[in-house]
């Protein structure tokens, strides 16, 4: 076995300001403009090194980018969906999240005729209802949840859960979770936004970080799947690409490491755990708990 490595990028633009943070100040605003700059950039490294990379986009930004978009998907990466304008579900009902949904899947596929199989929350935040909905929608995975680390599993719909009553799981569905976690997101550790997010940290702190996690899976998860979540208006400035291209060199020197899109990692991973046999197995994250399952 492998250990197989994903590099992620959300490639927010514009639409994280207006979405997640609501600003309207212009100036706030154009922080997202570097993104466009950035993509560029970042898909000369992946072709250097041959990587096929997945790319979360807002619809949002795919009307606002089209042409960049469209070299994105001609280049054979992925691109799945990342909401409208990087909307939090949680703070819509069930018509305009769906509403959400239709319109990111619009635009993916009015600009680089796209119907994406993967599924990245904005922020990382869901309603009660958001699984089921991506579950009618015909997802194959999900990639925003963090009941695991370098272990996928099967998400589950209506867990019940309160402060008063003990936690209640639901059952699994047939949506492959990719699991993410902060800590492997670019944005907490170099973004800065008033005193929100204070980040500004040195490149070879989040080195450290990233390969330390990366050591420790290759040598303890094997046909597990460490992902890296990138921004292209974060990682995108020079001194962070550099930080990026030295952690490609060193995941590459490994022969017992591999490259993968997310969609390739949960379709074979999914292949090699039907829903009904991972669960009858009794699987830990059937009940809420670590899985072990791997490739």
């Amino acid at each position: 076995m492998i250990l197989n490595c994903a590099l992620t990028f959300d490639f927010d633009a514009m639409s994280v300001w207006l979405g997640s943070y609501k600003s309207r100040n212009p100036s706030m605003i154009s922080r997202g403009e570097f993104g466009a700059i950035a993509v560029p950039r970042i898909l000369d490294i992946l072709k250097k090194h041959n990587i096929f990379a997945t790319f979360y986009i807002p619809g949002h930004t795919a009307l606002a980018y089209p042409d960049i978009v469209k070299r994105i998907n001609d280049e054979g990466h992925e691109i799945a969906h990342h909401g409208w304008v990087h909307e939090n579900p949680a703070n819509f009902d069930e018509a305009n999240e769906r509403n959400n949904l239709d319109r990111g899947l619009e635009a993916l596929q009015k600009v680089a005729c796209v119907t994406p199989n993967g599924y990245r929350s904005p922020s990382w935040d869901f309603s009660t209802r958001t699984i089921q909905l991506l579950l009618e929608y015909g997802f194959v995975y999900d990639s925003s949840l963090m009941g695991a680390d370098f272990t996928p599993y099967y998400a589950r719909k209506n867990d019940e859960f309160d402060d008063r009553n003990p936690y209640k799981f639901g059952p699994n569905v047939d949506i492959v979770e990719l699991p993410v976690t902060w800590l492997m997101d670019d944005f907490v550790h170099f973004e800065f936004v008033d005193n929100d997010t204070f980040g500004l940290s040195a490149p070879s702190k989040v080195q450290e970080i990233w390969t330390k996690e990366f050591d420790y899976a290759r040598n303890n998860e094997l046909g597990g799947l460490y992902s890296i979540t990138m921004h292209p208006q974060v990682i995108g400035r020079g001194h962070r690409l550099m930080m990026l291209e030295r952690l490609i060199e060193n995941f590459k020197s490994h022969d017992d490491v591999g490259f993968t899109t997310m969609i390739d990692y949960a379709k074979k991973w999914r292949t090699a755990n039907p829903l009904e046999t991972w669960v009858a197995s009794g699987a830990p994250q059937a009940t809420g708990g670590a899985g072990r399952d791997k490739l």
